[in-house]
């Protein structure tokens, strides 16, 4: 089959920036992951500063950096996505738009 060329559409994304003090609204956005129920609020924030944020994707468990971008989907799927990454898909999406 021969090699072809797609258009990929652009899309509106949510997304927010992990910045290592805003958990709470990274949680509100993405949802608590039932593993983290058996803490509460403050052991959570604990371990968070302790292990760093996991962010569960359709990929298995990746770790955020400060600075990643967490991404819902079009199918409220969740993604990380490196800033540099980022801000170059934003770039481009925002040219076509």
């Amino acid at each position: 089959m021969p090699v072809r060329k797609y258009r990929k559409k652009p899309v509106i994304v949510e997304a927010i920036q992990w910045t290592g003090d805003n958990l709470r609204e990274v949680i509100d956005f993405t949802g608590l992951h039932p593993s983290a129920g058996k803490w509460t609020w403050e052991e959570f924030e604990e371990v968070v500063k302790k292990k760093g944020l996991k962010i569960f994707t359709l990929e298995g468990v990746k770790k955020a950096s400060v600075g990643d971008y967490i991404i819902k989907g079009v199918e409220g799927e969740i993604y990380r996505c490196k800033p540099s990454i980022f801000e170059k898909l934003m770039s481009w999406w925002n040219k076509k738009c």
